[in-house]
């Protein structure tokens, strides 16, 4: 199984917008919820990925 199929769609999405430059704040309110949740979002794709930063991510995303 790839890195990537570990995430879960939200993951993937939030994954998405950091990718395109949004802020936490940013994605909060696109997809409807707290920063703090956005936070717990990428906390956990950063681990299922083990990458280690909002760069390593988006690098990750478009790939």
């Amino acid at each position: 199984m790839q890195p990537r199929d570990q995430l879960t769609a939200k993951e993937i999405h939030v994954a998405t917008l950091v990718w395109e430059g949004l802020t936490n704040r940013e994605i909060a309110k696109i997809i409807g919820t707290t920063e703090q949740v956005v936070k717990n979002y990428l906390r956990t794709a950063f681990d299922k990925l083990g990458v280690w930063s909002r760069l390593e991510l988006a690098l990750y995303v478009a790939n």
